[in-house]
């Protein structure tokens, strides 16, 4: 029975991580919760404040009579702080991480910065005193007083800025007048809004749509049934699986149109800062000043400021990636999750918390509702929403009125065949050059997901993989093929097992050799890359695709941050190179990932006017993923997917833990991770639980680091619940360890 709270006094305080230990009374004892709000004595004079619950303990390690009792439970507390609190709580409980670090994912703008002021001189005299004193000025040869009375005696209110830098005026000079009664220096808070100036903004020409299109009936279908069930009291979570280019954006703004109506806010979260660019564009015109945006490029001060807006109700939509989700709205009533199915909205540092669930929560907390999007649903989503767990609308034609573009796949294994060693297959230069002549624009995309090294024949298609966990070998320096989740080790081939061909090895390709080789074949066009090394400043996603949304390039090359949501009218050609790279990832979502990238990346081609192609090069053309890619048929790849899932137990048919063992010396992650994975095989007696490895993670040493993986899975998540309990217990119980262990339920990433 826990007989002490740890309790958060003040989490406004920079020093968030000091929590305070207070004897619970014999009324409160079993009835309090993580995140509650209590009363409780602080500092010398025992003034009641409000804090937190952050932790209980059974006892304490000093004496009992420093310690101070909890007062009572605090009066409902709506203020978004003790939500946000309430939210960290529960991502300590379902994510295992501490509640210091679930705090410092919630609570991301506690440390107070500079505020901006912005001054004005206002004048106190008539224009005629004013006038008058300004000619004792200047008869006294004081020309700087003249020089600012005259100008306040044609302008009641002058900027500081313009007296100083226009006027040439000194602090002095404006405090003497000041002391004589002639004026007055006003101060006004001016917060940063990191939208204005922007360059996004400073062309609001930009062809993304008018400002309030008709809704076409399906679109208006889904607005209706959202709002009827908001009205209704039904708080719920709904996925629109929409195709490219099928206007979820314009359902989006109107459902938030009307939760600002109800007098509510809304938070649409989008999984990349690139999408930053048009969704700010379009919902900026519809809603004005009371957008703003929120996201890891911005600086410090201008996070702080967008947190202070939102407490201020300066705002009532908040636009950004994932750490959007914790803008302290008092009253949120929608919660969109943009292209759902990406793999950004799970953290990958503790607490590895997804975005979709902690949503979904928060959404609870709130009394709001949650709408999810995508052209390619994560299966977790199609899943719940099949069984009846999510509302489920789908939008199946362009608002256009064109057709999806024509998808070519091209068999690379042939290429090489006829004599083609190029990374072009002769069908993409063709489709290239025809698109240069006719003035229209080109993306390229690179896929890049899955460069931890699978192994292929060139010659065949044939691919290493795991005989134990049907996901491919990872390549590594020792010579060694290895399975990331199983630990299963073979030696390096050098002939095709299955052809003889010596062209077995690893797939590698950089954006940078890429472009080189576009500017060899095509020496007149107009390429722009975007990847990791050209967006490394602030505004550089804004800058390149601003720059192509304005016809400044004819081919945008890029990774997968350009085929996220972008809508770019001219583009008619899409080619996808090396679509492998992520088929064969060492992941059991690999194909899942293939199929969402394939699919997103082409439909950004005949979003306009004008139809659109696709090219998808591939050496695995009858892989069912590529094949349903090609036909853009989400269901039929759905029905594929999920027997695989359900066979190998994997998520959504199953849950699955991911325990990582990182260590200085080897020996002592390897035992760690061997102890705890034995322990949870000591709890799968009942063979409810699988246990899979430990083995090398995929990224074995880090920060000369050792690190070690292995998974647990159940169709019960509670049953993972209670087995992660206990090997936190077992990991408490060690002295002296040097070791770290992180948790990862339902990962997104292999490690």
């Amino acid at each position: 029975m826990y007989l002490y709270a740890d309790i958060i006094v003040d989490i406004s305080h920079e020093s968030v991580d000091k929590p305070f230990t207070y004897r619970i009374p014999e009324e409160l004892i079993g009835k309090l919760e993580t995140g509650m709000s209590v009363l409780v004595p602080f500092g010398r004079g025992n003034t009641l404040r409000r804090g937190y619950v952050i932790g209980f303990r059974e006892s304490i390690s000093f004496e009992e009579s420093r310690v101070k009792e909890i007062a009572g439970s605090a009066p409902e507390d709506a203020a978004a702080s003790a939500v946000l609190v309430r939210l960290a709580g529960w991502i300590k409980a379902q994510y295992g991480s501490t509640m210091i670090a679930a705090l410092k994912t919630v609570l991301p703008a506690k440390q107070k910065k500079r505020s901006l002021e912005k001054k004005e001189i206002c004048r106190l005299l008539s224009e005629e005193e004013t006038e008058a004193l300004a000619k004792q000025c200047r008869a006294k040869h004081k020309t700087a007083m003249a020089r600012l009375l005259d100008a306040l005696r044609a302008q009641e209110r002058l900027p500081m800025e313009l007296a100083r830098e226009k006027l040439h005026i000194s602090p002095a000079t404006i405090a003497a007048l000041e002391k004589q009664g002639a004026l007055s220096v006003e101060k006004k808070r001016v917060y940063r809004n990191p939208i204005e100036g922007s360059v996004l903004l400073a062309n609001r020409k930009n062809a993304f749509g008018g400002l309030r299109p008709d809704l076409s009936a399906a679109q208006q279908r889904i607005v209706d049934s959202v709002l009827q069930d908001y009205d209704a009291g039904v708080r719920k979570t709904y996925l629109i699986h929409g195709i490219t280019g099928s206007g979820k954006t314009e359902v989006y703004m109107n459902l938030i149109e009307g939760c600002l109506s109800r007098g509510r806010q809304a938070i649409v979260l989008i999984p990349e800062i690139a999408l930053t660019y048009q969704t700010v564009v379009r919902f900026s015109r519809r809603f004005g000043e009371r957008v703003s945006i929120l996201h890891s490029g911005l600086s410090a001060g201008e996070k702080y400021d967008q947190c202070e807006r939102a407490k201020n109700g300066d705002i009532d939509v908040i636009i950004g990636p994932r750490s959007a989700l914790f803008t302290p709205f008092s009253s949120v009533g929608l919660i969109i999750i943009d292209e759902e199915h990406e793999p950004s909205y799970k953290s990958e540092t503790m607490p590895k918390y997804h975005a979709r669930e902690t949503a979904i929560y928060l959404a609870s907390l709130h009394k709001a509702s949650v709408v999810l999007g995508s052209a390619t649903p994560s299966l977790e989503s199609y899943y719940r929403a099949k069984r009846g767990e999510y509302g489920l609308f789908e939008l199946k034609e362009r608002l256009t009125g064109n057709v999806l573009p024509k998808v070519y796949p091209v068999d690379l294994r042939r290429e090489l065949r006829e004599g083609n060693r190029s990374i072009f297959s002769r069908r993409l230069q063709e489709l290239i050059a025809d698109r240069l002549e006719k003035g229209e624009q080109v993306m390229l995309f690179l896929n890049r997901r899955g460069m931890a090294g699978f192994v292929s024949c060139r010659s065949c298609g044939h691919v290493m993989k795991c005989p134990h966990c049907s996901v491919s070998l990872s390549e590594h320096r020792n010579g060694k093929l290895v399975c990331h989740y199983c630990g299963y080790e073979e030696r390096a081939v050098k002939v095709c097992p299955s052809c003889g061909s010596p062209y077995i090895l690893g797939f590698k390709a950089g954006t940078e050799a890429v472009e080189e080789k576009l500017h060899q074949m095509y020496p007149g066009a107009r390429v722009l890359r975007m990847d990791g090394d050209t967006t490394k400043r602030k505004d550089s996603y804004e800058k390149i695709l601003s720059a192509f949304a304005d016809r400044e390039a004819d081919i945008l090359l890029g990774t997968q941050m350009i085929v996220k949501g972008h809508d770019f009218p001219a583009v008619t050609l899409v080619g996808i190179l090396a679509a492998d790279m992520s088929l064969f990832a060492g992941d059991y979502r690999a194909a899942e990932r293939t199929f969402q990238l394939l699919t997103q990346a082409a439909g950004r081609a005949g979003r306009g006017d004008m139809p659109g192609e696709v090219v998808i090069q591939t050496y695995q053309p009858e892989h069912y993923s590529i094949v349903h890619a090609a036909s853009q048929d989400y269901e039929g790849f759905y029905g594929e997917e999920i027997l695989y899932r359900e066979i190998g137990a994997y998520p959504p048919a199953a849950h699955m833990l991911a325990v990582l063992v990182a260590a200085k010396e080897e020996e002592v992650a390897k035992n760690t991770a061997a102890a705890l994975a034995a322990l949870a095989r000591g709890e799968a007696a009942d063979g409810k639980l699988t246990v899979l490895g430990p083995g090398s993670a995929s990224l074995s040493k880090l920060s000369d680091s050792y690190r070690f993986v292995f998974y647990v899975k159940s169709a019960d998540g509670k049953r993972l619940s209670d087995v992660r309990d206990s090997m936190e217990r077992f990991i408490e119980s060690l002295q002296n360890r040097s070791e770290q262990v992180q948790f990862d339920v339902d990962p997104i990433s292999g490690y």
